[in-house]
Formats: C-alpha cells, structure tokens, sequence
C-alpha cells in the first residue's frame, strides 16, 4: 500500500507540475472544488484524511499562487472558509481534463473486472480501517 501511494503521489506530481500544482495542492483544490462550498482547513483535511496543519499548509501555498482566498468564518474568527478564486477553478478545470484523458489510458491497461475486485476490496480496507483502533486492547 505504501509503494503504491509513493507512486501515485509521484505520478501525479509529474502529472500536474505543467499547471503549477503538486499532488497535494491538487487534492486540496479537489477537496473545495467537489464540496460545492467553501470549506475550513480542518474541513479540507477531514475529506482528505490529512491533518488540519497538512492542509492550512497547502492551503497557504495555494492562497499565495492566487488559487484559493480565505473568507471570514462567523462561526470562528481564527477558522476561514476557503474558496476556490476564478483561477484557482480554471486551473482545477485543466487539472481535471488532464487527469480524466490519463485515467481513460490507465483504465485500458487494467481489466474490468480486476479493476472492479481492487476497488471494491479498498473500499472495504478503508471502512475497516475507519472502525478498528490499531492497538488491540491488550497492547499499551
């Protein structure tokens, strides 16, 4: 699984560098475009699965390319909601064709039915992995 996460983190690294981006800055971007609504950094790296700091860090790298702008949060003044700006959904847009034309190449070199097996089997490892602590109760 780790192997595999490097290689898809540096693929999509190469993959998006053109436009300016990293794989992480990708996902954020992803994050708020696909929410539909502004969201906080705590927000953001709950839909990643990433720390709050991870994603104010990327976060703050996308807001200093222009790609994202924080908006006050009524709720909680030191919490902004973060919003894609007109670049920052143009560049998603980019991002986004380039990654759907690449996933149409990779999904032919995997049969259906394996690729069915893998992402059903995933699914399953993540649920699994959100409801069972790492430590059994007998481990400190």
């Amino acid at each position: 699984m780790f192997r595999l996460n490097g290689v898809l983190l540096h693929w999509g690294d190469k993959l998006v560098v053109p436009l300016g981006l990293t794989s992480a800055r990708w996902q954020v971007l992803g994050a708020i475009a696909l929410a539909d609504t502004p969201l906080t950094a705590p927000q953001v790296g709950g839909s990643m699965g990433v720390t709050r700091q991870g994603a104010q860090k990327q976060l703050n790298l996308l807001a200093e390319q222009g790609l994202v702008k924080p908006h006050p949060n009524p709720a909680n003044q030191r919490s902004p909601f973060y919003a894609l700006t007109p670049e920052g959904w143009a560049r998603y847009r980019k991002v986004d064709a380039l990654w759907a034309a690449r996933a149409a190449e990779l999904a032919a070199l995997i049969p259906v039915t394996q690729a069915s097996t893998a992402a059903r089997t995933l699914e399953s490892m993540r649920r699994a992995l959100q409801t069972v602590p790492p430590f059994s109760k007998a481990q400190p």
